[in-house]
C-alpha cells in the first residue's frame, strides 16, 4: 500500500492543476487548525482545493511540499482507519529531509470516505510540521463528535454550487459597481440562463468544443468562453448527482435497509420544494406506498438529507424550541436547477423555483433562516436574524401585477413588520422593481437578478 500511495503522490505532483473559475469564498486558515471545506457532492470543493494549492505554488511553496490525496481514488479503496498512518509514512519516505524541518501542506479530498479519519488528522497535526486542508460532503464534519475527536483542531467552511456572481464570473460578465445599460442587459440575460441551469460548476462551465456532434451550433462556440451543457445532458447530469447523493452519501454511508423508501421520500420532497411538510405527513405518504418506515426512520432520513447538503429544512420563527419542532417545516433544495431536472413537474412551478433560488442565496450567508407567521396566520417566506442589526424579512412573489396577489403579499409583510417593529422588508420578483410605501415603513420590490447582486458576498 505504501508504494501505491507514493505513486499517487508523485502522479499528483506532476499533474496540471485544474483550478477552474476562482470562487468568491472567504475561507481562512488558522495555524494549528485543520481547514475543512464541506458541501454537497459536485459543488466544486476539489477545484477549490486546487485553487488554494495554486496560490501556494505561486507564493513560492514547492510542489514537493504539497501532499494531495483524493480518498475516492479507487487505488485507495482498501485503505482503512488503521492504515491512514501509511499516508505520512509514504510521503516522508519520498522526502525524508522535509520531516520536522519544512512545512508540508496536506490536502485530503473526500476524507469522509475513510471511517474514523479524525484521530489520524489530530495526530498528524500534533506530531508533524504541517497545515491540513480537508473536504467532505457531510455536515457531520461539523458535528460535536468531530469537534471532540479533533479536540478543537478544525474550522469548517461551507461550499455551495455557484452563486449568481460566480456564474457571471464564469461567463466573463462584470457585475461590480454601477451597471451601465449594456452591462445590465448582459446581467439580465445571464440570469435567464442561471435560472434554467442552476449553479453546479460542471453544468455551468462546460468546455467549448464538447458540443461537436451533440446538437450544439459550433458557430456559437467561442474559444475560452465556458458554455452550458445541452439540455438533455444537463438533466441527465443532475439526475446522476441525485442518485449519487442518495446511494453513496446516504444508503451506503448509513447502511439503509430500504433504499426505495429513501428514494421515494427524496422525490416527494423535491416535488414539494418550497412547501410545508410534517413528519407525520411524510410517514403517512411512505406507508401509502407500502413502505414500513416508522416515524423515527423518516426523521433520520430527513436529517441525513441535510447532512449531505442536498435538502434543507426551514422551521417557523418562534422563541419556543418545542413549537419550532412541532410546527410544519418548509423544504428547499441546494440548487434550483437540480430541482427542475429531478422533479416530476406536477407540483413544482416557477414560483417555487424562485423561492428556492432566494433561499439558497440567503443560506450561503446565514445558517439560521426561518419562515414567519403573523398572529392572524399570514405567512412571510423568510426571516433572517442578523447579529447587531434589524431582522431581514423577505417575501417571494413572481409578479405583483395582479391586485389580489399584490394585496396578499404586502399585507403579510405589513403585519410582520408591525409585530417585529421593522421599517423595511423585501419582495423578490422575477422582473419587477418598485418601492411600496406602507403605514410603518417601506417594502422594496426587486427583481431576482438584482436581489442576488445586492446580497452581500459574505455575512457581516
Amino acid at each position: 500500500m505504501i508504494e501505491t500511495i507514493k505513486s499517487i503522490l508523485l502522479d499528483y505532483q506532476e499533474a496540471r492543476l485544474e483550478t477552474g473559475v476562482p470562487r468568491r469564498l472567504r475561507v481562512q486558515s488558522v495555524h494549528g487548525k485543520a481547514t475543512v471545506c464541506i458541501g454537497v457532492r459536485r459543488s466544486g470543493k476539489s477545484t477549490y482545493l486546487f485553487q488554494i494549492i495554486q496560490h501556494l505554488v505561486e507564493s513560492g511553496v514547492p510542489r514537493q511540499n504539497i501532499l494531495y490525496l483524493n480518498f475516492f481514488d479507487d487505488r485507495l479503496h482498501n485503505l482503512r482507519q488503521d492504515d491512514l498512518g501509511l499516508v505520512s509514512e509514504a510521503y516522508y519516505a519520498l522526502y525524508p529531509e522535509k520531516k520536522g524541518t519544512e512545512t508540508v501542506y496536506c490536502f485530503f479530498d473526500d476524507i469522509q470516505a475513510v471511517s474514523g479519519w479524525e484521530p489520524y488528522i489530530d495526530r498528524l497535526m500534533r506530531t508533524e510540521k504541517c497545515e491540513v486542508y480537508l473536504t467532505g460532503s457531510s455536515a457531520r464534519m461539523l458535528s460535536k463528535e468531530v469537534a471532540t475527536q479533533m479536540r478543537g483542531r478544525a474550522l469548517s467552511w461551507e461550499v455551495f454550487p455557484f452563486s449568481f456572481r460566480e456564474f457571471l464570473d464564469c461567463r466573463g460578465i462584470e457585475s461590480e459597481g454601477t451597471l451601465s445599460t449594456k452591462k445590465r442587459l448582459l446581467v439580465q440575460k445571464a440570469f435567464e440562463e442561471y435560472w434554467v441551469i442552476g449553479g453546479f460548476p460542471e453544468v455551468v462551465a462546460q468546455i467549448p468544443g464538447f458540443g461537436q456532434g451533440h446538437g450544439i451550433d459550433d458557430a456559437n462556440l467561442h474559444f475560452g468562453t465556458p458554455i452550458a451543457m445541452p439540455e438533455e445532458l444537463r438533466i441527465k447530469t443532475h439526475q446522476e448527482y441525485f442518485h449519487a447523493i442518495l446511494f453513496r452519501d446516504l444508503v451506503e454511508r448509513h447502511d439503509i435497509a430500504h433504499p426505495k423508501a429513501l428514494s421515494d421520500l427524496a422525490h416527494w420532497l423535491v416535488d414539494n420544494t418550497a412547501s410545508l411538510y410534517s413528519l407525520s405527513r411524510l410517514t403517512g405518504y411512505l406507508q401509502s406506498l407500502g413502505h414500513t418506515a416508522p416515524r423515527p426512520a423518516v426523521t433520520n432520513y430527513v436529517q441525513w438529507f441535510e447532512d449531505a447538503y442536498f435538502l434543507f429544512t426551514v422551521p417557523i420563527f418562534d422563541a419556543s424550541l418545542a413549537r419550532r419542532n412541532t410546527n410544519p417545516k418548509k423544504i428547499y433544495c441546494v440548487d434550483h436547477g437540480l430541482v427542475s431536472s429531478v422533479a416530476s413537474g406536477i407540483l413544482i412551478n416557477s414560483g417555487h423555483l424562485l423561492e428556492n433560488l432566494v433561499f439558497t442565496a440567503l443560506r450561503r450567508l446565514y445558517p439560521e433562516i426561518y419562515y414567519y407567521k403573523t398572529r392572524t396566520g399570514k405567512e412571510v417566506d423568510f426571516i433572517v436574524p442578523l447579529r447587531g442589526r434589524p431582522r431581514l424579512l423577505v417575501q417571494v412573489c413572481e409578479s405583483l401585477v395582479e391586485p389580489q396577489c399584490r394585496k396578499r403579499e404586502t399585507a403579510a409583510l405589513v403585519e410582520a413588520m408591525a409585530e417585529l417593529r421593522l421599517t423595511t422588508a423585501i419582495i423578490v420578483t422575477r422582473n419587477e422593481e418598485e418601492q411600496i410605501a406602507v403605514e410603518n415603513g417601506t417594502i422594496n420590490a426587486v427583481p431576482a437578478w438584482r436581489f442576488l447582486l445586492d446580497t452581500p458576498e459574505f455575512a457581516k
